[in-house]
């Protein structure tokens, strides 16, 4: 069998198993803060923030934010950082672009994520060490 197929197969099987299994749960003194203002900024730019705290880890962590306004459907990625899982409290910033007009100054909905990624077999399995949604205001750079 080529190796692209191959690999494709084996990345198929691993997501097949992800779905089935499910992600892994985190322990309950782990999370993640959303601060209630965000920044945007006249080129799109949005910069999201808050605080996290997570232990156990064994692979790599990061810090993922999204946003939407408006249609809760409709959320745009802003970025993500390396996390350190250490039991101590941190803080994280995330920037994004959005394409111009897509988000407003004023009332916008936030998720923060903190999720590793485990080393598994052949594929990482996600594990969520903690997830906040949350209510912010945008205001203008």
């Amino acid at each position: 069998m080529p190796v692209r197929p191959a690999l494709a197969a084996a990345f198929g099987a691993a997501a097949l198993l992800c779905a089935a299994v499910g992600p892994a749960t985190a322990d309950a003194g782990e999370s993640v803060t959303v601060a209630p203002t965000g920044r945007i900024a006249a080129d799109g730019t949005v910069t999201l923030s808050g605080t996290y705290r997570c232990t156990g880890n064994t692979g790599p962590v990061f810090v993922s934010s999204s946003v939407s306004q408006g249609d809760s459907r409709l959320k745009h990625g802003i970025g993500g950082s390396g996390a350190l899982c250490d039991g101590a409290e941190h803080s994280w910033q995330n920037s994004g672009k959005v394409s111009a007009g897509s988000l407003v100054p004023g009332a916008a909905h936030v998720e923060a994520t903190v999720m590793e990624l485990r080393p598994s077999g052949i594929a990482p399995l996600p594990v969520f060490h903690a997830v906040q949604e949350q209510d912010v205001t945008l205001v203008q750079e």
